[in-house]
C-alpha cells in the first residue's frame, strides 16, 4: 500500500506551529509540572508517557472521523468534558484531605507506583475532548487534499504532533523534578505541598470545566 504523506513545506509548517503550540504550558503541561514536583523526573516522564499514550487514540479518532462526530454532539462534548473535569477534581480533593506527608522525611511521602501515575496520565488527556477538537480543527490546515489518503496525512501529523509534544513536555518534566528535589528538602514546603498539588489539580478540573474550545 501506497504511504502518502503532506509535502516537506506543509511538514516544515507544521512542525513550527505544533512547537509553538506546545511550549504553551497548558493544563496537560501544569499535570505533568505538579506530579514531577511531587515524586522526581521519572513520575514526570511517566505521567508525560501516559499522557501522549493517550493523544495516540484522540489522532486514531481523528484519522477515523470520529472528532468530527465528537464536535457535532453537544451532548457528548459535555459528557466527556465534565467527566474530565471531575477527573483532575478528584484527584485534587483525594491530595488534599488524604493522608498528610510526613515532614522532614522524603521516603515517607506518598509514592504513587508507574502504573497509577501513568494511568492518571493516561486519563486526563482521554477524558479531555479539547484535544480530539483541536486535531480536527489544526491538523486538517496541513494535509494535501491534491495527494489523497487524507486519514493517512492526519494520521502522520498526529503521530509527529504526539513526537514532538513526548519530548517538549520531557523537558518540562526534567526542569519541574529538578526543582522538586530542592523544594522536598524544604520542610515548611513540605507542610504545604498536598495543599498546592490539590489546589493545582482543582484549578486544572475547573479550567477543563469552563474554558473554551482551545488545546489542552
Amino acid at each position: 500500500m501506497e504511504i502518502v504523506i503532506p509535502s516537506v513545506s506543509s511538514i516544515g509548517l507544521f512542525m513550527g506551529a505544533a512547537l509553538a503550540l506546545l511550549l504553551i504550558p497548558g493544563p496537560a503541561v501544569l499535570y505533568i509540572v505538579a506530579r514531577s514536583v511531587e515524586q522526581g523526573r521519572l513520575a514526570g516522564f511517566v505521567s508525560d508517557l501516559g499522557i501522549h499514550t493517550a493523544t495516540l487514540v484522540h489522532i486514531l479518532a481523528a484519522a477515523l472521523g470520529l472528532s468530527a462526530l465528537l464536535a457535532s454532539s453537544a451532548l457528548a462534548f459535555g459528557i466527556v468534558k465534565y467527566a474530565g473535569a471531575a477527573y483532575l477534581i478528584w484527584l485534587g480533593l483525594k491530595k488534599i484531605f488524604g493522608r498528610p506527608d510526613a515532614p522532614g522525611d522524603s521516603d515517607a511521602l506518598v509514592r504513587h507506583s508507574h502504573a497509577r501515575l501513568f494511568r492518571d496520565g493516561f486519563v486526563v488527556n482521554l477524558l479531555n475532548p479539547k484535544t480530539a477538537l483541536f486535531f480536527f480543527a489544526f491538523l486538517p490546515q496541513f494535509v494535501d487534499p491534491e495527494r489523497g489518503h487524507l486519514a493517512m496525512q492526519i494520521a502522520f501529523l498526529g503521530l509527529l504532533f504526539a513526537g514532538l509534544g513526548l519530548v517538549t513536555d520531557g523537558c518540562y518534566a526534567l526542569v519541574a523534578g529538578t526543582a522538586g528535589r530542592w523544594l522536598k528538602a524544604n520542610r515548611h514546603y513540605l507542610g504545604i505541598e498536598r495543599y498546592v498539588s490539590g489546589t493545582l489539580f482543582i484549578g486544572l478540573g475547573l479550567a477543563a470545566a469552563f474554558a473554551g474550545h482551545r488545546k489542552n
